[in-house]
């Protein structure tokens, strides 16, 4: 049997969605894991709430009928940091892009399983105390020392091109989040993805990267790509 993850103590989660059958869902399997849980169905009651309750968590659905989610997530990044995860049944990269730039931390589309939801819960919540670049990171069989920019693999180390150390380093400090191709393009290159090739030397150095961290480069499990969108390290290993 496995054991439940349940969240610390008085977590509070605010879901949001104009649909009541998945409110009502998500309240249960929240509550069961241990958080306190409100629920809003349009945009005008999530930002009352928000900033009445101010949750640790908002889980929040694009599609209300007052108006776009996506102006909900300005309302509260004007003002707040607090872990947002986008669940929605629209697919389409370019809907992916506009959340994450707007500042949602997380994405996932409808249909979900509870399980990579409270996956992706926790480790934006663990993200709310960012890591420092200093000492060292563990996820998995990988580690990465900063303060000697030393990576090993099962204890063996590995020797990273700078860009490959500056690209894992980005993703390790966004731990979990996803980080679109195009802020890995300006943060990384200071280029955009019109300039010639420079969508090509991405994916080649992402590959470069994975030969190196995963034990199946072919079925990456820890540097995952999101179709469209960009790339996350998994921090729930």
């Amino acid at each position: 049997m496995t054991m439940k993850k349940r969240a610390k103590k008085g977590l509070k989660a605010l879901v949001v969605d104009d649909d009541k059958s998945i409110r009502r869902f998500l309240i249960a399997a929240l509550t069961s894991y241990g958080y306190e849980v409100w629920d809003a169905e349009n945009a005008e009651k999530a930002i009352d709430l928000f900033f009445s309750l101010r949750p640790d968590i908002l889980i929040l659905d694009l599609g209300l009928p007052d108006r776009d989610g996506i102006e909900v997530i300005h309302q509260v990044r004007r003002k707040a940091s607090t872990p947002i995860i986008i669940l929605s049944v629209r697919e389409e990269a370019a809907d992916k892009i506009s959340a994450l730039d707007a500042g949602a931390d997380d994405y996932l589309t409808k249909p979900f399983r509870v399980e990579e939801l409270l996956a992706r819960l926790r480790a934006v919540l663990r993200r709310a105390s960012p890591w420092e670049e200093r000492g060292t990171v563990r996820l998995a069989d990988l580690s990465v020392d900063f303060d000697r920019r030393l990576v090993q693999v099962k204890g063996i180390e590995v020797h990273l091109t700078p860009t490959e150390y500056d690209i894992l380093r980005l993703l390790i400090r966004n731990g979990g989040r996803v980080v679109t191709r195009q802020r890995i393009l300006r943060e990384i290159w200071n280029k955009d993805e019109n300039f010639e090739g420079i969508d090509h030397l991405l994916r080649v150095t992402i590959s470069n990267l994975r030969n190196k961290i995963e034990t199946n480069p072919e079925r990456p499990t820890l540097l995952i790509t999101e179709p469209g969108v960009g790339y996350r390290l998994r921090s729930d290993l």
